[in-house]
């Protein structure tokens, strides 16, 4: 078992949700805890079979080169409005 949880570990940890959350909700929470659990498993397969799809980059390849779009003109204007203040 994960995280080396033995039979008496598990019976403990039910009884007291048993006692905190009540005959109610116990249900309730063990049904939104297996949903989130599935949603969970679903994702990270979608995630792991689209990283198997994707293509290696070429290793001498730039993945996104970050170009400059501001004019030399206008970097030296803001660097001398912020020595002037």
């Amino acid at each position: 078992m994960p995280f080396n949880i033995g039979p008496f570990e598990l019976l403990l940890v039910l009884i007291l949700a048993l006692l905190v959350l009540g005959p109610g909700k116990l249900p309730e929470v063990g049904s939104a805890l297996g949903r989130t659990i599935r949603e969970f498993r679903k994702a990270s397969t979608d995630v792991e079979e689209a990283t198997r799809l994707e293509p290696a980059p070429s290793p001498g390849a730039v993945a996104n080169p970050v170009t400059s779009t501001v004019p030399a003109a206008d970097s030296d204007a803001a660097s001398e409005d912020r020595t002037a203040s």
